[in-house]
């Protein structure tokens, strides 16, 4: 499996783009990714009951798992709006009207400020250029523009094989915080020319999402507009995939590795981070307490200071896991940090062992850290990625609006 340039557009028949269209003083704020046939597509979106309107027009128009493009604001987050599910079907209908498809085949995501209604001229003024631009190396460019407190784009893509034909997976994300999604992310989009199934690619989705964008937290906040989609328009010619079988295995494989990497840089770009946590839980008896167990950890407030501090309190990572809901044995827990700096026992059984502050002080110094948890009770294991939680973070929310 190789990892490969295009993010969002590295997959055969995709193009996309992002512009400056007004919604925000000066940065990209209008994308646009189109397939150049129609899509086999499946979507997870936020939990919280509150939900932009553009989350649930997008869970309509995805309900027969067909999508064919995607049309995406920043600035302004269309929730908590009386008039929010009429901007967001005119949003659709521009896009629809622009690439002569149906505006139910249109996936609506919009982020940014909750609760001011959004103004959808800078978009109808813009949708030219925007369609107009849209192109097999388009990705960049729609990355920038679905950013907001973002520091950098994230983008990732792979290739490799699947019944002999050459399969690309790639995608791009935003977010940096109210980040701790579940069964959803930010804004997440992800394009293959694979041919597979609705039902498949659902699944496909579903697995991806709880391994890698389900275990990231940076604030504990859930949006009221996390949607995750991806869409597969079949360009690869590959035998397409119906069934739970070798191909479908090496289609999830590849998609994780697109997710984990877009799943770290989310987590590294947290709202004044300084240092990626990554809580990897081994030796449990089940993937839910694994999972359990390393989430606990990266959602700690009181663990994530201490990492900016640079400080080995080791005892917040047990009380961490205490509260979790993992099952657990307290006197089987181990605990490490490691870094490129070095590694470093801190607790065995449950206790404390001796080591040097001073060499904690060092490996904690990094600017990418690993809690190792050993439950010593099984087999099974899981990753989560946070980050620490500095001042910088309480400046940026404290004015966000302005």
């Amino acid at each position: 499996m190789n990892e490969i340039s295009g993010g969002v557009t590295a997959a055969k028949g995709f193009l996309a783009n992002g512009i400056h269209c007004g919604l925000k003083k000066q940065k990209p704020d209008f994308a646009l990714i189109y397939s150049k046939t129609p899509c086999t597509a499946a979507a997870v979106f936020t939990t919280n009951l509150v939900k932009a309107a553009p989350v649930k027009l997008s869970q309509e128009n995805i309900a027969n798992g067909k999508i064919q493009a995607i049309i995406v604001n920043s600035g302004n987050a269309n929730a908590c709006n009386a008039d929010g599910m009429e901007k967001a079907l005119a949003m659709a209908e521009l896009a629809a009207k622009k690439l002569d498809i149906p505006a139910s085949d249109v996936l609506v995501a919009s982020t940014g400020v909750i609760g001011q209604s959004l103004d959808i001229s800078p978009m109808i003024n813009g949708i030219d250029e925007l369609a107009a631009g849209l192109s097999e190396d388009g990705s960049a460019s729609a990355c920038a523009a679905i950013m907001t407190t973002d520091t950098f784009a994230k983008e990732a893509a792979v290739e490799f094989e699947i019944g002999g034909k050459p399969v690309r997976i790639g995608g791009i994300t935003k977010g940096s915080g109210m980040i701790k999604p579940n069964m959803a992310t930010m804004l997440g989009f992800v394009t293959t020319d694979c041919a597979i199934s609705a039902e498949m690619l659902k699944k496909a989705n579903k697995a991806a999402a709880d391994e890698t964008f389900n275990m990231i937290s940076v604030d504990g906040d859930t949006s009221t507009n996390d949607t995750f989609a991806i869409l597969a328009n079949g360009e690869a010619c590959n035998v397409e995939i119906t069934e739970e079988n070798a191909d479908y295995y090496a289609f999830v494989s590849g998609l994780i590795v697109v997710t984990r990497k877009l799943a770290r840089m989310m987590a590294r770009d947290g709202e004044g981070a300084t240092k990626l946590l990554v809580c990897k839980a081994e030796r449990t008896d089940t993937i839910e307490n694994a999972r359990l167990t390393a989430k606990g950890v990266i959602c700690s407030n009181l663990f994530k200071a201490a990492m900016f501090g640079e400080d080995a309190n080791w005892g917040r990572v047990l009380c961490a896991i205490g509260y979790s809901g993992a099952e657990v044995n307290p006197e089987k827990i181990d605990v490490s940090f490691e870094s490129d700096k070095g590694k470093i026992e801190v607790c065995r059984g449950g206790f404390g062992v001796q080591f040097s502050e001073e060499k904690a002080a060092e490996v904690l110094s990094a600017d990418e850290i690993s809690i190792l948890v050993s439950l010593n009770s099984g087999d099974e294991s899981a990753e989560a990625y946070g980050c620490d939680l500095t001042y910088d973070y309480v400046k940026i929310n404290g004015d966000y609006r302005s």
